[in-house]
């Protein structure tokens, strides 16, 4: 049986949310609480496998109960349901310590969901959430690393930079003037958005461009 406290500051919904988690013969809502203080009052003296916190509470927000709640080493999972859209809060609550994420707007059967997959350990978002995130990661990924955005030369001539060799001795080892390879230098500070050499030796020892 996964044991379920309630926690939002409106009477009405800790009923509904009661009612639609009571359905699943698997569920149980053993307290409510109205406010933080309720819920440290609840966790401290009783026990629960799944809180399912709101974020906006009459003394302290979701994530200021998420915190403490955290230090306090509690061992369960946490649902926060909350009017605010993911993109607002969630990645935060998650960081607090959240196990999942829904919006008040979310299917009854979704909570459902969310509270079984979260009591066996699981974590929980919506699956419009997770698929804009996987797009975010997608875009991140295909976005071109700042050497990437280098021609051949360039990316030869920064490489030997961020190894120590002077101006001099590039030009001769690549066959031009002194005067190209500077151009270079300044061409290749420019796409990269950097200053000075000490910037490129640092990234290239960050992204083993230096043999």
């Amino acid at each position: 049986m996964i044991r379920v406290l309630i926690a939002d500051d409106h009477p009405v919904v800790r009923s509904g949310l009661e009612k639609i988690l009571s359905k699943d013969p698997g569920i149980e809502v053993v307290g409510e609480a109205a406010n933080g203080r309720e819920v440290m009052e609840f966790v401290r003296t009783g026990g629960c496998d799944v809180l399912v916190l709101d974020i906006t509470m009459p003394d302290r927000n979701g994530l200021e109960i998420l915190e403490q709640l955290r230090r306090e080493k509690h061992r369960f999972g946490i649902l926060i349901l909350s009017i605010h859209k993911e993109d607002l809060y969630a990645m935060k609550a998650f960081r607090a310590g959240a196990s999942g994420y829904l919006t008040k707007e979310s299917a009854p059967t979704e909570l459902i969901t969310a509270v079984t997959r979260i009591a066996s350990g699981g974590k929980y978002v919506s699956p419009l959430f997770a698929e804009r995130m996987a797009l975010k990661i997608d875009r991140t990924l295909a976005e071109k690393a700042p050497h990437e955005t280098l021609s051949d030369r360039e990316l030869q001539v920064m490489r030997m930079i961020a190894s120590g060799l002077a101006p001099k001795a590039i030009a001769e080892k690549v066959c031009l003037s002194v005067k190209t390879v500077n151009s270079y230098r300044m061409r290749i500070l420019d796409k990269m958005n950097m200053k000075t050499n000490a910037e490129l030796v640092r990234y290239a020892l960050e992204n083993n461009l230096i043999e």
